[in-house]
């Protein structure tokens, strides 16, 4: 018991843990992940592992003692990592089924484009109906590589002073 949560070595309902691999520090550009091997306890428990709905659901490696005689946890666990469910891979073989499901890092977050997300207003109004807050605005989806040094040689500033008898509208 951790908590107010039971742990065991086989669930009635999900089965048991077989393996845990990959379960390591990463650098560079690799978000950690590890790959979790299930042995469901039987059809019901694989196709509640299976359902597209668990994609996504929070993952929590802990290690820790715990007192056999009273079944409890000595002292906190610590945490080796903390994920979501991604992908899972069925394995079939002669005598059983496991499940392989991929535990992607939060970090992998890091990694994903917006693609769908814009500074227009066909994208602001998808998100806020009826708010006219970028009905007029434009010009304004400059593309700028992140670390690159900009082209500052030709600076233009605009005010909207007049500038009577200057052809430049106010543009100097």
């Amino acid at each position: 018991m951790v908590g107010n949560r039971l742990f065991v070595g086989r669930d009635p309902t999900y089965g048991v843990l077989d393996t845990i691999k990959g379960l390591a520090d990463t650098m560079g550009d690799q978000a950690p992940a590890v790959t979790l091997g299930l042995i469901p306890a039987g059809n019901t428990a694989l196709a509640q592992l299976l359902d597209p709905s668990v994609q996504g659901s929070a993952v929590t490696i802990a290690m820790g003692c715990i007192d056999i005689a009273a079944g409890t946890a000595v002292s906190a666990p610590y945490v080796l990592f903390t994920g979501e469910l991604d992908v899972p891979t069925v394995n079939w073989d002669a005598n059983d089924r496991r499940i392989d499901y991929k535990v992607t890092s939060v970090a992998e977050r890091l990694f994903t484009t917006e693609e769908g997300r814009r500074l227009s207003d066909a994208f602001h109004q998808k998100v806020w109906p009826g708010e006219l807050g970028m009905a007029f605005v434009t010009d304004v989806e400059t593309w700028v590589p992140w670390g690159q040094k900009l082209d500052t040689t030709a600076i233009e500033t605009r005010t909207n002073i007049p500038t009577y008898g200057n052809s430049t509208n106010g543009r100097t």
